[in-house]
């Protein structure tokens, strides 16, 4: 662990500041949004945007990496989500706010492609599971950190903007000066949505339905509170719980669905998350109750990290899932495929959710996250009898963040054998002793 850290410290660091900027900024546009007098259908729309620039930044920037390196791109891009970030307090307004996102959604995952493939470059078929398992709390933990410094001043300042901009430039400090030479890109086949279907229904479908509940609920959670006039402090600590319960729950969830039918373990948890949303519908109208008959918020906390706990292993089991159907050589490029499928749901999200609670008011967004994971459910049921189970040595469940890429993918300790990593020091040490270094 302390040699993982000690390589890698400034990958650790540089995504730690990213991460904390990209948790601030989430949340800091959803409450100005609702204090700018947003409709909620442009607030969801605007939001939608990250979720667009995402997708199309996925499928083009490989080919940026390929033709100018790792280096040039990672400083590009933080530069350009550092002066975005900015631009958002000068120019209010969805239609720009929507173009905006869409640039930070593309430069968003530069960086996470970047710093992915840095950290296969960096890792061992021994240790890839724990340079998984590092990246993956950091990307929790900074992201939900982030959400506390809502209380750092009033979002209708320019200071917050300047904040998160701040952060961002930062990140490039530790990763520009690196000594480490940059790794060589590797081009990730992906699976045709047809060919992923027929491997696996499930794996496809609930990705998709998937993608279009949890880009709603990161990015409308905010604007939920904020439309049931929770305080600054308490919008920034239910962003927080949200998180922290969904990194936490990793373990466990995965655990179980190791031991049983993955297929069941979908089902119960997302039919759980479906349960607990409505438990929070429940307890959030009974905290506006007249006089002594009004709860605190305390069950409402309670209910959403239960709610987090079961939903957001969600994608790790069905990447899990879906691997029990295709040999281990195919696992990145299966990973791949529910990534496009994913991606493709979120982009509609946060806009069908926002156009949901503008007709029935702010709970449509729990109503909307209830039907999206019953749905999931229900397939998995459906799947349950018209398909056995399959069980696949070569496959295990792995925590991993939502907004892991492909490349990311190949730290999953049962992907296909990496090659190993050789220091500069070694090659030249071989090529004295006359001994040519070949790729293996």
């Amino acid at each position: 662990m302390n040699k993982i850290l000690k390589n890698s410290w400034a990958l650790f660091t540089g995504m730690g500041l990213i991460m904390l900027a990209h948790g601030y900024q989430g949340s800091l546009l959803g409450v100005r949004a609702v204090q700018e007098n947003f409709s909620l259908s442009a607030t969801g729309f605007m939001l939608s945007g990250y979720f667009v620039g995402y997708f199309i930044g996925a499928r083009t920037i490989p080919k940026f990496i390929t033709r100018v390196g790792h280096i040039r791109v990672f400083a590009a891009f933080a530069s350009i989500a550092s002066i975005v970030i900015l631009m958002h307090s000068i120019f209010v307004n969805p239609i720009t706010w929507f173009i905006l996102r869409v640039v930070t959604g593309i430069s968003m995952v530069s960086l996470y492609t970047i710093a992915e493939s840095w950290l296969n470059d960096r890792s061992s078929n021994k240790n890839r599971g724990s340079v998984l398992s590092i990246y993956m709390v950091i990307q929790f933990g900074a992201m939900a950190l982030g959400m506390f410094f809502l209380n750092f001043s009033s979002p209708k300042n320019f200071q917050p903007f300047i904040l998160v901009s701040l952060f961002m430039s930062l990140s490039l400090i530790p990763i520009l000066l690196t000594k480490r030479k940059a790794p060589n890109f590797k081009k990730i086949t992906e699976m045709s949505i047809k060919e992923l279907y027929k491997v696996s229904p499930l794996g496809m479908v609930g990705s998709l339905l998937y993608g279009t509940s949890q880009s709603a609920l990161f990015s409308l959670l905010a604007v939920y509170a904020a439309s049931m006039n929770f305080s600054i402090f308490e919008i920034s600590l239910v962003t927080f719980l949200l998180a922290i319960s969904g990194a936490v729950a990793q373990w466990p969830v995965g655990k179980l669905s190791d031991n049983f039918d993955r297929r069941k373990i979908i089902t119960y948890t997302t039919f759980g998350a479906a349960f607990f949303a409505f438990c929070a519908i429940f307890s959030s109208g009974q905290m506006y109750l007249p006089g002594d008959l009004a709860t605190n918020k305390f069950w409402f906390y309670i209910f959403l990290v239960l709610f987090s706990f079961c939903s957001l292993p969600m994608f790790a089991i069905i990447f899990a899932h879906t691997n029990d159907f295709i040999p281990k050589e195919k696992f990145v490029s299966a990973g791949a495929g529910l990534q496009f499928s994913f991606g493709l749901g979120a982009m509609s999200g946060p806009f069908l959710c926002a156009s949901f609670m503008n007709v029935v008011g702010p709970n449509g967004y729990f109503i909307f996250l209830i039907f999206f994971h019953s749905l999931i459910g229900l397939f998995a049921i459906y799947r349950m009898k018209v398909r056995d189970a399959k069980e696949n040595p070569d496959s295990q469940f792995t925590p991993m963040p939502q907004t892991i890429t492909p490349l990311g993918m190949e730290l999953n300790p049962t992907t296909e054998h990496i090659e190993e990593p050789y220091t500069e020091k070694v090659k030249k040490m071989l090529e004295r002793k006359g001994v040519s270094y070949k790729k293996r």
